[in-house]
């Protein structure tokens, strides 16, 4: 079974390299590795990692952290390996079918920054709407979207009373950007976390920027 283990490390050099041979040791294979954050001295790195069929993921934790100076954040289950960096390759499939831009956009984005689920909603006057959402979006009905409109990408509080009692039992972690305007947003999520990084919030804000000029083009 495949993990996302997010590790927080000192940023220097064969730390990385010590992480992976300790996680060698619990039988985990590392089979692909994201620079989140980088600053002060630290690194945020995500590993997506295998583990044999009856090891725990606490394993994983128990043997990162054996590493000096290491402390995990998260780690949570992942279902496949994808590019992280598959922006480009998104934009240009939106560019070619505008008239479906949000779905394929909604459907896109958790597999570029590893979410569980996205969805792009708008304020109206009758309250909230849903204009797109991924496959593993929950159906739950979003009555009330109290933080639109929204001047620039942010990580919600998880624990605000518009949020579905479901997602908060999840632990579900959001952040939001703007989609072309202030009162339409694009909503990820990661159930169980880990928490959106202000690197990932930005790289979020730069993608919905780009496809906000793709279709109104």
């Amino acid at each position: 079974m495949s993990f996302l283990i997010r590790v927080l490390l000192p940023d220097s050099p064969g730390t990385l390299g010590a992480v992976a041979t300790a996680l060698g040791t619990v039988g985990a294979d590392i089979l692909s590795v994201d620079v989140v954050e980088r600053g002060s001295g630290v690194a945020v790195d995500d590993l997506v990692v295998e583990l044999p069929s009856g090891r725990l993921p606490d394993a994983l934790i128990t043997a990162a952290e054996s590493v000096e100076g290491v402390e995990v954040d998260a780690v949570r289950p992942y279902a496949g390996v994808l590019d992280t960096h598959r922006e480009l390759e998104l934009v240009e499939e939106i560019a070619a079918q505008p008239k479906s831009g949000l779905d394929i956009l909604a459907e896109g984005v958790p597999r570029i920054v590893r979410a569980g689920w996205a969805m792009i909603v708008e304020h109206s006057e009758t309250g909230a709407v849903r204009l797109a959402s991924s496959s593993a979006a929950p159906e739950t009905a979003i009555t009330d979207l109290p933080w639109l409109p929204l001047e620039r990408a942010t990580v919600l509080d998880s624990e605000e009373a518009w949020i579905p009692e479901t997602w908060k039992e999840l632990g579900t972690e959001l952040a939001a950007t703007p989609l072309g305007k202030p009162g339409k947003a694009l909503l990820v999520a990661r159930p169980g976390g880990p928490n959106f990084r202000a690197a990932e919030v930005a790289r979020l804000a730069h993608l919905a920027g780009i496809v906000a000029v793709v279709l109104d083009g």
